[in-house]
């Protein structure tokens, strides 16, 4: 089996037995967990589920044959003469239906199915959405969680230094103001060490608000970082975005639009009214049946107004649809960009830039205490080695990030062609 580079966008909302605590017990929250928390409160999961009972309710509703109508008639009564009172008085009992004819209740059963469905594809494109804005949220933190711990490395290594300087500012061996400048390096990398502190908490609150907190409720998030593969040709992401719930609404949406363009270019076509009724003459006694059948004649009201509107309305859903597949194809097209330069960058860093950086780091921290190299050098490729490896955490987060963007759009795991599961 080939391996695979996979956030499980969604396989493991639609596959794995999602716990209902979305951390472990020490506050470790995972990536399952996070999605299955995002699934079970975000609130625009819950609209969308409204929106197909609203949809199904007008379904039901379309369906509905006319209500029959009952009339009651008192003819030649309250008059003058023989008129007068009811003792001539006609009475009229009249129950009437209207007949709807040429597949007009079929045509509005069709257009509320059709709403049916694409209020039910549009709910899957919004679990989708979720899930990848809720993957892409956990990696932030993840990665702002490293950002610090490669600062708080980057502290300690200067630290180590202040004794080995002011040994050799004692021995004279080196000027006092090198203290100075060891310091201020010192400093410079703790003003970043806050700032990614700040920038973690609101990563950290934004994942907690997508899984319905107000507030982080979770002590940290733990993944496991990625082997460098490399990414399937951009023509099998377009041939899978076609699959998308947000383009595969579109097709229910056209049986929508054609639906009510069929209702529309029906309307002026007359239906059948059919009536029967008793009839009673007080004057003398008699009974008789009453029939009647009327259709409205078509001649001032064509509903052209309203078939012209459903013809721009179904031309409009074309255009829409082929605005949304241009907009998906944009965003996947930028995350794979994003995907191939990040794995790119991965490698140069894996294989190259970080062990030279710190070989070189622990032969010239090593020479430095010897006298061979100056506290310049020192620190020069001791920021190397922390820019190198910040680097690597930047490029690795925006390769999960563009991996979840895509999954989100083709609503499959990405797949690489060679590398280790995450």
């Amino acid at each position: 089996m080939r391996p695979r580079l996979t956030l499980a966008v969604a396989v493991l909302a639609s596959v794995l037995p999602f716990p209902a605590n979305a951390q472990s017990g020490d506050g470790v929250l995972t990536l399952a967990g996070a999605l299955s928390r995002a699934l079970a409160t975000n609130p625009r999961l819950t609209a969308a589920e409204r929106d197909i009972g609203i949809a199904t309710g007008r379904r039901i509703q379309a369906g509905a044959i006319p209500n029959p109508e009952l009339s009651a008639e008192l003819d030649d009564s309250f008059g003058s003469g023989r008129y007068r009172g009811t003792r001539s008085a006609e009475t009229t009992l009249q129950l009437s239906q209207v007949v709807e004819l040429w597949g007009k209740r079929d045509a509005r059963i069709a257009a509320g199915a059709a709403e049916v469905d694409a209020a039910t594809w549009q709910r899957r494109a919004t679990r989708l959405e979720i899930l990848s804005e809720t993957a892409i949220a956990f990696f932030a933190v993840l990665g702002a969680q490293r950002r610090v711990e490669i600062l708080s490395e980057q502290v300690t290594a200067l630290g180590r230094l202040t004794p080995l300087l002011q040994r050799r500012v004692d021995a004279g061996a080196a000027s006092p103001a090198e203290t100075g400048r060891a310091t201020i390096a010192a400093d410079l990398v703790r003003v970043d060490l806050e700032r990614t502190r700040g920038t973690l908490a609101s990563a950290r609150r934004d994942l907690a608000v997508l899984m319905g907190d107000s507030v982080p409720k979770f002590a940290s998030a733990a993944g496991r970082s990625v082997a460098i593969g490399r990414a399937p040709p951009f023509s099998t992401v377009l041939t899978a975005i076609d699959a998308n719930p947000a383009l595969m609404r579109w097709t229910a949406v056209r049986a929508q639009r054609n639906a009510e363009l069929l209702i529309a270019r029906l309307k002026p076509i007359p239906d059948v009214k059919v009536s029967g009724g008793w009839r009673h003459y007080n004057e003398t006694g008699d009974n008789a049946v009453r029939l009647g059948l009327s259709v409205a004649i078509p001649i001032w009201d064509q509903n052209r107004g309203d078939i012209f509107a459903a013809e721009q309305n179904l031309d409009k859903m074309r255009a829409e649809q082929a605005a949304n597949r241009a907009a998906l194809v944009l965003v996947a097209g930028r995350a794979y960009d994003t995907l191939s330069a990040s794995l790119r960058e991965l490698q140069i860093l894996r294989d190259s830039t970080i062990p030279t950086a710190r070989t070189a780091a622990d032969a010239i921290q090593e020479g430095y205490g010897q006298g061979r190299f100056t506290l310049l050098e020192v620190l020069d490729v001791l920021g190397s080695v922390g820019q190198a490896s910040l680097r690597e955490q930047e490029a690795q987060q925006n390769l999960h990030t563009a991996i979840a963007t895509i999954e989100g759009l083709v609503g499959n795991p990405f797949a690489l062609t060679r590398g280790a599961n995450r």
